[in-house]
């Protein structure tokens, strides 16, 4: 079920990549190893394909939205498992779970295209001339 916007998703992706960036020193665990760095790393790209997205909130529109979604599922599920698969689990996971699963979530619930692009494209369809 489907039923972020994808101007709420827009909303989503600056703020979460904006708190992933800066989660290590609020939570304590800024120590320059793996579990700094792939929280921050997926923020900076979080901000970036937002930037690049087709979608309300997008500068660039070179992404479209689907592959947008994609990306953070991927994103959140690296996220996710980060702690375990970079072997920093014993000094701190849940940060990186709880994201994980949030970014997940988010790129599954949003809907793959904008409500102004929906009316754009139904506008264009009304207004084309069948002979």
């Amino acid at each position: 079920m489907r039923f972020i916007s994808t101007r709420t998703h827009g909303v989503i992706d600056y703020l979460m990549g904006a708190l992933l960036i800066v989660a290590p020193y609020i939570l304590g665990f800024a120590d320059g190893t793996a579990a700094q760095w792939i929280p921050q790393i997926v923020g900076a790209a979080l901000i970036g394909a937002a930037l690049l997205t087709d979608y309300e909130l997008g500068v660039a529109r070179m992404i479209p939205m689907p592959v947008h979604l994609f990306l953070d599922v991927a994103a959140g599920a690296l996220l996710a498992v980060s702690p375990w698969l970079f072997g920093f689990a014993d000094r701190v996971f849940w940060p990186h779970l709880i994201f994980g699963l949030l970014e997940i979530g988010a790129g599954l619930m949003t809907q793959t295209r904008s409500t102004t692009a929906a009316a754009a494209g139904a506008a264009e369809t009304t207004n084309q001339k069948s002979w």
